[in-house]
């Protein structure tokens, strides 16, 4: 492999800490119905865990919405805090350019940073309503989960990163130049998600 300049993938496993506090359960609405009849209908939001060489692990916290499938809101940072998930949120907000939330339906899993009162509270601000997946079930925010491994193949398993600011740099370019902009999907009709959303509006 090595004469013929081929390099094998690496991929570092993140190893969370352990948590032995008890997960409450809470209602799942959305049951792995993801059907939209436009955007701004259900969201999804997830974290992933990206390896820097200087930093360690950072953590990238994204928004989606289930219509187009475009990235709509992220925060990357060193440290998984509420903090991240309340500034993905926000620019989703902002970008969607939505005052209120009414009839909108976030599915996250039940991390602390999307349960903690901080997050809970945003929401209630906004008029979102929030829809929790089952403990151990990625199924249940599938749309996320499979953005988040897209982005791993295609882009940060093949890099590696020296340290976060390039690494941000990097995220930018895949997500905003690229995945929403460039990448076509078959469950949208073979668009790419800026396209499906601009055909949206349009509708609208």
């Amino acid at each position: 492999m090595r004469e013929l300049g081929i390099r094998s993938i690496i991929r570092k496993k993140y190893r969370p800490a352990t948590n032995h506090e008890k997960v409450e359960s809470r209602e799942n609405l959305l049951k792995q119905d993801f059907s939209t009849t436009s955007i701004n209908q259900k969201w999804s939001a997830d974290i992933t865990y990206i390896h820097t060489q200087k930093e360690g692990w950072t953590y990238l916290a994204s928004v989606m919405d289930l219509y187009s499938r475009k990235i709509i809101g992220y925060s990357y940072g060193k440290q998984m805090t509420t903090s991240i998930v309340v500034d993905a949120f926000y620019q989703a907000m902002q970008n969607q350019q939505l005052k209120d939330g009414k009839g909108l339906i976030l599915q996250t899993d039940l991390g602390t940073q999307y349960t903690s009162d901080a997050f809970e509270k945003l929401l209630l601000q906004y008029h979102v309503i929030h829809s929790y997946s089952r403990k151990g079930s990625p199924y249940d925010n599938s749309g996320i989960e499979s953005f988040h491994a897209t982005l791993k193949k295609e882009e940060v398993y093949v890099k590696h990163y020296k340290n976060f600011d390039e690494a941000r740099l990097a995220l930018f370019q895949y997500i905003n130049g690229w995945y929403n902009r460039e990448r076509i999907h078959g469950n949208i009709n073979y668009l790419t998600p800026q396209q499906a959303e601009d055909q949206a509006k349009m509708l609208a």
